[in-house]
This record gives structure tokens, sequence and C-alpha cells, in this order.
């Protein structure tokens, strides 16, 4: 944020093939309530990240990526993190 205005922050929201909310949402809330009160003026925006990691495992075999690169767990989530803000700009142009 030094950097770069932001304007909001999109965060994925845990929840279970269901809908009902995962055990990691309470971490979630956490860093949501801390970031809140650090910076009120920046809207956070939650987004539904379930199947996501599928997802991204897809996109990685589909790109030809071997298999010891697809159990990255980093890159897994970057790509997760990718499709989230994707599904996320999808849903507004909608409106």
């Amino acid at each position: 944020m030094a950097k770069e205005s932001v304007e909001r922050i999109v965060i994925g929201k845990p929840m279970q093939p269901n809908g009902q909310p995962s055990e990691n949402l309470a971490r979630v809330e956490q860093f949501v309530n801390r970031w809140r009160k650090a910076q009120p003026s920046v809207p956070i925006e939650y987004v539904d990240e379930r199947f996501t990691s599928v997802l991204a495992h897809r996109a990685m075999i589909d790109g030809g990526l071997k298999k010891k690169d697809r159990q990255d767990k980093a890159l897994v989530d970057e790509i997760s993190a990718t499709i989230i803000l994707q599904s996320y700009l999808e849903s507004r142009r909608r409106f």
C-alpha cells in the first residue's frame, strides 16, 4: 500500500462443498478484522473459494507442469488466488 493505491482487498472465503463455513474461515475472519482496524478505508470483499484448488491443479495439468511442480503448495495457492480474483472481476462485469 505504500507503493500503490489500493481500492479494495479481495479474499477467498473458505467454505465446505456443502456451502457451510470451513474450519479455516475463523482464521480468515481474524485477519479481516485486524485489517479493517488497521486500514478501515480499504474495503474487503469475500469470494467463495470452493474448488479453486481443484481448478488450480487442473490448470497446472493443462499447462503441462510435472507432478513434482504440481505439489508445490505455494504455486497452487498463487494460482488459486488468481482464480479467486478472476471470479470476483467476472462477477462485477455482470452489473
